[in-house]
């Protein structure tokens, strides 16, 4: 069994320095601060046991890599997501038939919305939110459809010495009703009674890093527990604006057939429906992760 599959794995810490050398993938960095693109690896085979272990590195240290020129069957795509852990079922959205797991991501002329056009950390309204997502394009616009994302650990080292000791210890609820409460109705999926809604910490540590980051956001963040509304409003927008600079984003331009894989437990992603009336469509599978702390 490798030795870092599942929720394991050695802590990589910022402190470690330079990273060790790759000896089975190529490592390709889209900026200093997130992202980048991996080669050298057949999603669809097998991986050694130094492969995933390299990959899961990368992962680490990235917070969101890119995989180009895959070709994976749905079995294949799951059988990746499986080797990170349990695999998450969103709570709203519509998947593959018979195939819970395997989200169907698609927008076209005839859609009234894409998904994830604001800035967000995938259902981070459940009591436990998802550790990472696995996003196979398949079909892409001529133009336009990038996602960008943002480094969490960096919005929260950014932060002043003094916000940090006021953010330290607070907690915020994340509310699903807004977001998914009739968003799917046009394409024949049913409301549920309710929709998950879960309370955070505003700063969270990385079960594998050790680091902290920032964990409130648009999409889903609704308030801070204890504080009157109007000083939860304005910190919140504070929050949301400074999660959002560009300063420790990258953009990402797709291919089709490109995976790309991020950690929701410290990074933010939005992706731009900027490409109407042209076709992207694709699948998701979604590791299960563990309660913030």
């Amino acid at each position: 069994m490798n030795s870092l599959r599942g929720m394991g794995g050695p802590r990589y810490r910022h402190e470690m320095g330079e990273s060790a050398p790759f000896e089975t993938i190529a490592v390709d960095k889209l900026t200093p601060i997130i992202g980048a693109e991996i080669t050298g690896v057949d999603l669809s085979k097998p991986l050694s046991n130094q492969q995933f272990d390299e990959i899961h590195r990368a992962f680490a240290e990235n917070l969101v890599i890119f995989f180009r020129d895959q070709t994976l069957t749905p079995e294949q795509h799951l059988a990746f997501g499986k080797l990170w852990g349990e695999l998450h079922i969103h709570p709203a959205a519509p998947h593959e038939p018979g195939l819970p797991p395997l989200m169907k991501i698609h927008a076209d002329r005839n859609s009234s919305r894409a998904n994830g056009e604001g800035w967000h950390s995938d259902v981070s309204c459940d009591e436990l939110p998802p550790m990472g997502s696995i996003l196979y394009i398949k079909q892409c616009p001529p133009h336009g459809g990038d996602t960008l994302f943002a480094n969490m650990y960096a919005a929260y080292e950014a932060l002043s010495d003094r916000m940090k000791t006021y953010l330290d210890g607070l907690t915020a609820i994340h509310d699903g009703e807004q977001v998914y409460r009739g968003t799917y109705a046009n394409l024949g999926v049913a409301d549920k009674p309710v929709y998950p809604r879960a309370e955070h910490p505003i700063i969270r540590t990385h079960p594998v890093t050790g680091r902290r980051a920032l964990y409130v956001n648009r999409g889903f963040t609704r308030n801070i527990v204890g504080l009157p509304g109007d000083e939860s409003a304005a910190i919140l927008s504070y929050l949301y604006d400074h999660a959002e600079s560009p300063l420790w984003q990258c953009r990402f331009r797709w291919t089709e057939r490109t995976v790309a894989f991020w950690d929701n437990r410290c990074a933010q992603h939005r992706a731009m429906w900027d490409y109407w009336p042209h076709t992207r469509s694709g699948n998701r599978v979604t590791v299960l992760g563990d309660k913030p702390i």
